[in-house]
């Protein structure tokens, strides 16, 4: 299990939100915590430190007054640490040549192909041809509905009709080079993880996944590398003391996880 770090930017700073709360309209989200250093502050950080594989998410749509403010601080970090750092929120074909330019590992993408609650195959094929499938990650960000997951969409507040199951992992992972994967409902909550997802998660082993959720805790994160059987690699934020948690970054500077 791997520590993936992460910069989360809403309304053009750098935040931990409560992902379940997040909404479009007023540009609103519940704050754990806003920080008063940039993104390339963060970047250089994880830079020195040796971390890589990291992601940088815009928590704004491209509609939002705040967007191009959110977009500016997700190229600072990109050029602060070019090829540490993947980049998702808002990605399409029209968008990836200059994320990757600017120096984006990957682009990390949901919405644009899981288009209208389903995937959509000829979506899916344009962001292959735009980033190539080696510098592509899906995201399957889910929420609990009945006793399924499913994959949410347009800043997570839109359920689609795609279950996460391994068939669905196998039939996407010919077309991507990762998963990343967020728990919405304890994202930003640091109450525990959700092990019947990341259980489920395990069963996977042909692309590296991260899961993403509810850590807060060192005991959580054994929870989630048994849950997980190590297979797993984890993005931590308003848990670590980075962003006002209590877990301490430096233990991840001694060794990956």
């Amino acid at each position: 299990m791997r520590f993936r770090p992460c910069i989360d930017i809403h309304n053009g700073k750098v935040k931990q939100i409560v992902g379940g709360s997040l909404r479009d309209s007023g540009d609103q989200a519940a704050e754990n915590f806003v920080s008063g250093q940039d993104a390339a502050f963060y970047a250089a950080l994880y830079r020195d430190a040796g971390l890589c594989g990291g992601h940088v998410i815009l928590l704004n749509g491209s509609n939002s007054p705040y967007y191009e403010a959110t977009r500016q601080q997700a190229l600072l970090a990109l050029g602060t640490y070019p090829g540490g750092l993947q980049i998702g929120g808002g990605v399409c074909p029209e968008n990836t040549e200059e994320y990757l330019k600017a120096g984006a590992s990957h682009v990390i993408v949901t919405s644009y192909v899981f288009k209208d609650g389903k995937i959509s195959w000829e979506n899916l094929e344009k962001m292959e041809r735009a980033a190539g499938r080696e510098r592509l990650v899906l995201d399957l960000s889910c929420r609990k509905k009945g006793d399924s997951y499913y994959v949410v969409t347009d800043r997570w507040q839109k359920f689609t009709e795609v279950p996460v199951t391994l068939e669905l992992l196998n039939m996407l992972g010919d077309h991507c080079d990762e998963f990343l994967v967020h728990a919405v409902d304890v994202e930003g909550r640091a109450r525990g993880i959700e092990t019947e997802l990341a259980e489920l998660l395990s069963g996977y082993e042909k692309r590296p996944v991260t899961y993403a959720g509810g850590v807060g805790s060192m005991e959580d994160l054994e929870i989630l590398r048994k849950a997980g059987k190590g297979r797993l690699d984890v993005t931590i934020g308003s848990a670590l003391d980075l962003f006002g948690g209590s877990i301490p970054f430096a233990h991840f500077l001694e060794k990956p996880y």
